[in-house]
C-alpha cells in the first residue's frame, strides 16, 4: 500500500492533524514530606470502580486520573487540569500526588503495600494474582497511557483513494497495525527524549538486582514491570495477534487477556477478543514516563510530538518481516533504557537521521506544528542533559531525587489549592458552573460543556442525561417558570394572588411617563429598578424619598438596562436571600451592600481599591465576591450621604456605596441559615411553590426575624430569581458554607449521590 503517496494528496491535508486523544495518568498519593500515605482512597470520590475520571490502579495509594476523549491538545489539557484539581482537593490537604514514575520509598514488608480495596472481589483477586506473579513493588511504578485515534475522515479518505483494500474495517486495522509496528521499532527514540526514571527510591529492588543506576528509564527497561520473557505476541495481522494471546492464556503464561502488557495496546472494544469483530479503533501508548517538570505529568509539546510522530510512522516504510522489525525495536529499546542519562545514545546517528526525516515530512505535508518542535528535539540530541532523564538526574544531584520530587509535588499541590473555589481548565466559566463541574467530576458524573459562553452543560450517568444551564437551570423547572420570574410584574401578581405580601408600585415603559409619576413617590421611600434584569443591575433605592434630580437619574439608569422599569414602595427591614430547592430552603444569605470602613487616612476611592485586593473578589461571577465599583449609582449613593470618592471617612465609619445588597454589585455575603426561624423558611418555600418553581432564589424583607412570620407586615417578597447565584452561599464572606451544587446534583442524579 502506497501510504506516502496517499498522504501527500492535498485534499487530505485538512484532516492530517484531526485526531482524538485520551489519557490515563497514574500517580502515588504521598504526604507533603514525600512518604507513601497510609490513608484509604478518598470517600468523597464515590465508586472508584465505575468512576469515569478517577480510579485506583494496583494499590490503595495509586490514583489513576482519566480524561474523556478530546479532539484537541488544549481540550485534553483543560480536562487534565480539572481532574487534577478535583483529585487534589478530594484528598487530605496534607497529601499530594508523587510527580515521579518510580514510587517513593516503599515499606520494608510486601504486605504493607496495600492492594486497592475495591468493591468487586474479582478485581481484588486479580490484583492479588499480579502481586504474586510480578511482586507488589513492581506494581507501584506509575506512568501515562496515551490513547490516540486518527480522524475517521482521514482513514476513510485514504481508503477511498486506494484500490488494493476492499474492506474498510480491515483497512483501518491495517493502518493501526503499521503504526504500531513502526512505533515498537522506533520507541527507543521516545525513551531517549522522554524517559524519566533514572534512579529508584529505597526498597524498590529488594528480592532482585536492579540496573546500575542512573539509566534513562528503569520503568521501560528489562527491570520494569513487564510480562515474563516467554510471553511473545506477533503484530503481523490482527488474527495472528489474537491467536497468540489466546495461546498464551491456554498455556498458562497469562491468566487472562488483559494481563498482556505491551508498550502499545490495540483497542477496539471492551475486551481484547472484541478486536476480531470490531477491528482496531485506536491505540494506547503505555511507555510514557511521568514528566516531573510538568504539573500534569506531560507537556503539550510532548503530546504534539507524539501526534506528529505517529502520523510520521504511518507515512514511513517499515521492514518486510513484522516480527523481525518489532524484535529489532525491542533490542534497541533494551539498550537505550539502560544508557547513562548524560551520555549520547549509541544510536545517535540514526536518531539524527530520524529527526531530520521527521522535519522533512513536516515540511513536505506543510503540517502547522509548533515553531520549536524540531529544534527542541535536535537540542536534546546534541545535549543529553536536556532530555527528561538528564534533567531529572542533574537536578537530583543538587539535593536528592526525593527532595526534587517533594519540591515539584508541593508546587503542583499548592497550585491546585491556590483558588479552591475555581476549577482549573474552566476558569472562564461562571463560578457556580465551575463548582457544579467540580462536584460532578468528583462524584463520577460524566460532563460535557456544550456551550462555554452560555454556561450550558450535559451531565450523564448511565442512561440518565440531564442538561443544565448556569448550574441550576434544569429540566426540573417548566419552561414557563423562568419566564414568570424574568418579568417582575408577573412575579408580583402571581405572589400577591397567592396571598404573599409584595411591594406596591407602578410599571413604566416610557421615560416621560415615569418622570411624571415622581409625585406619587416623592414623600416616601421607593425603589427604581428595571423590569426584567437580574444581578441587581440598574437598581436605585431611596429609603427616605429623593429629589426630582436624583429620581430622574435613577430612572435613566434603570432604562439603560431595560425598556420597562418599576417604581415600587420601599419595604423597611433586612433583606435576605432564600435559596429553595425541591420545596426546601437550603440556604439563607444576608447580603450586606457594598461598603468600606473608614480609617481617617484614606479616601473612599483608596479604601475601595484596598478592599478589592481581597483574592476572593473578582469580576463577572468568577469569584465568590465581586469587585466594588465606583460608577454612577455608587457616586449617587455617596452624594446622598454627603460624600464624594475623594472624601476621607472617619476611623471606624462604615460607608455604603449601594443600597441594594446584591453580591454581584460588590456586597458581602453572610450565611444566616441557622439564624432565620423555620417559619420564614416555610414562607419562602411556599412562595417558590406558588411560582411553580423547583429551584429558585427568593428575596424577603424581614423587619424583625423574631416576629411570628404570620403577623401582618412580618415580611415582604421583593424578588424571585430563576437563576440564583449559588457561589455566594458556598463561599460566604462570613459564616458556614452551603454546597448547593451538591443539592442540585442530588436532585438530578439521586442514584449517584
Amino acid at each position: 500500500m502506497k501510504i506516502q503517496q496517499l498522504l501527500e494528496k492535498k485534499e487530505l491535508h485538512p484532516y492530517l492533524l484531526k485526531v482524538r486523544y485520551g489519557m490515563e495518568k497514574e500517580s502515588q498519593r504521598v504526604t507533603l514530606s514525600g512518604d507513601l500515605v497510609a490513608t484509604d482512597y478518598p470517600e468523597t470520590l464515590g465508586n472508584r470502580t465505575h468512576h469515569p475520571y478517577i480510579q485506583t490502579d494496583f494499590a490503595e495509594t495509586q490514583m489513576e486520573l482519566i480524561t474523556p476523549v478530546t479532539e484537541s491538545i488544549p481540550e485534553l489539557f483543560r480536562y487534565l487540569a480539572a481532574i487534577h484539581d478535583v483529585a487534589y482537593r478530594s484528598m487530605d490537604a496534607e497529601e499530594m500526588l508523587w510527580p515521579l514514575s518510580m514510587p517513593p520509598a516503599l515499606p520494608e514488608k510486601d504486605e504493607e503495600i496495600i492492594i486497592a480495596k475495591l468493591a468487586n472481589f474479582e478485581d481484588v483477586l486479580y490484583r492479588r494474582y499480579l502481586a504474586k506473579t510480578y511482586g507488589r513493588r513492581k506494581q507501584m511504578v506509575s506512568g501515562i497511557h496515551f490513547n490516540f485515534e486518527f480522524s475517521d475522515t482521514l482513514i476513510r479518505k485514504l481508503f477511498e483513494a486506494q484500490t488494493e483494500a476492499t474492506d474498510y474495517q480491515q483497512f483501518k486495522t491495517d493502518i493501526y497495525l503499521k503504526v504500531t509496528r513502526n512505533y515498537l521499532h522506533y520507541r527507543w527514540l521516545i525513551t531517549y527524549f522522554f524517559g524519566a526514571t533514572p534512579t529508584s527510591e529505597a526498597r524498590y529492588f529488594v528480592d532482585e538486582k536492579g540496573p546500575e543506576e542512573p539509566v534513562r528509564s528503569i520503568r521501560n527497561s528489562m527491570y520494569g514491570y513487564k510480562n515474563h520473557e516467554d510471553v511473545q505476541v506477533t503484530y503481523a495481522t490482527i488474527q495472528a495477534y489474537l491467536a497468540d494471546i489466546d495461546r498464551m492464556v491456554e498455556e498458562g503464561k497469562l491468566s487472562e487477556e488483559k494481563e498482556f502488557y505491551a508498550p502499545v495496546r490495540l483497542r477496539g472494544g471492551k475486551k481484547v477478543a472484541d478486536l476480531a469483530d470490531a477491528g482496531i479503533r485506536y491505540i494506547e501508548l503505555r511507555n510514557i514516563d511521568l514528566n516531573p517538570f510538568e504539573k500534569y505529568g506531560i507537556s503539550e509539546m510532548q503530546v504534539e510530538f507524539l501526534h506528529v510522530f505517529l502520523l510520521f510512522l504511518l507515512w514511513k516504510d517499515e521492514g518486510t518481516d513484522a516480527d523481525t522489525w518489532v524484535a529489532e525495536g525491542d533490542e534497541k529499546e533494551n539498550i537505550v533504557t539502560l544508557e547513562h542519562p548524560l551520555k549520547p545514545t549509541v544510536f545517535i546517528e540514526e536518531a539524527r537521521a530520524l529527526v531530520a526525516e521527521l522535519a522533512a515530512f513536516i515540511d513536505k505535508l506543510a503540517l502547522p506544528v509548533s515553531k520549536n518542535l524540531i529544534a527542541d528535539l535536535e537540542e536534546k540530541l546534541a545535549s543529553p542533559e536536556k532530555t527528561l532523564a538528564g534533567r531529572l538526574y542533574l537536578a537530583s544531584q543538587q539535593t536528592s531525587q526525593k527532595e526534587l520530587a517533594v519540591t515539584q509535588g508541593k508546587i503542583y499541590h499548592d497550585h491546585a489549592w491556590e483558588r479552591p473555589y475555581q476549577l482549573a481548565g474552566f476558569r472562564g466559566m461562571e463560578l457556580s458552573t465551575q463548582i457544579l463541574l467540580f462536584d460532578a467530576i468528583q462524584k463520577g458524573i460524566q460532563v460535557e460543556v456544550l456551550d462555554e459562553s452560555d454556561q450550558f452543560l450535559k451531565l450523564k450517568v448511565g442512561d440518565n442525561i440531564e442538561y443544565v444551564k448556569n448550574a441550576n437551570m434544569t429540566s426540573k423547572d417548566n419552561y414557563i417558570v423562568p419566564l414568570i420570574m424574568a418579568n417582575k410584574t408577573v412575579t408580583k401578581k402571581v405572589l400577591a394572588s397567592a396571598g404573599f405580601r409584595v411591594p406596591a408600585g407602578r410599571e413604566f415603559d416610557d421615560k416621560e411617563a415615569a418622570l411624571q409619576g415622581y409625585a406619587e413617590f416623592a414623600e416616601q421611600g421607593f425603589v427604581v429598578k428595571p423590569k426584567t434584569t437580574n444581578y441587581g443591575l440598574g437598581i436605585s433605592i431611596f429609603k427616605d424619598g429623593a429629589s426630582f434630580e436624583d429620581y430622574q437619574e435613577a430612572v435613566e439608569i434603570a432604562f439603560s438596562e431595560d425598556t420597562s422599569i418599576l417604581v415600587e414602595e420601599f419595604l423597611p427591614g433586612t433583606e435576605y436571600r432564600f435559596f429553595v430547592l425541591a420545596g426546601e430552603t437550603k440556604a439563607i444569605m444576608l447580603r450586606v451592600p457594598a461598603n468600606v470602613k473608614g480609617d481617617g487616612v484614606h479616601t473612599i476611592e483608596e479604601l475601595v481599591a484596598k478592599k478589592n485586593e481581597d483574592p476572593l473578589r473578582g469580576t463577572d461571577h468568577r469569584a465568590p465576591l465581586e469587585l466594588i465599583q465606583l460608577g454612577n449609582i455608587e457616586k449617587l449613593m455617596l452624594k446622598e450621604q454627603g460624600y464624594t470618592v475623594e472624601s476621607v471617612p472617619e476611623d471606624g465609619t462604615i460607608v455604603y456605596l449601594r443600597e441594594n445588597s446584591n453580591i454581584s454589585t460588590g456586597g458581602d455575603s453572610i450565611d444566616m441559615t441557622k439564624e432565620i426561624p423555620e417559619a420564614y423558611q416555610k414562607v419562602a418555600a411556599a412562595a417558590v411553590e406558588a411560582l411553580g418553581a423547583v429551584i429558585c432564589g427568593i428575596d424577603l424583607i424581614i423587619p424583625d426575624k423574631n416576629r411570628p412570620a404570620d403577623e401582618p407586615g412580618a415580611y415582604g417578597i421583593i424578588e424571585a430569581n430563576f437563576n440564583p447565584a449559588m457561589h455566594m452561599h458556598m463561599y460566604s464572606y462570613q459564616g458556614q458554607s452551603r454546597r448547593l451544587t451538591m443539592d442540585v446534583l442530588n436532585l438530578l442524579f439521586p442514584e449517584v449521590m
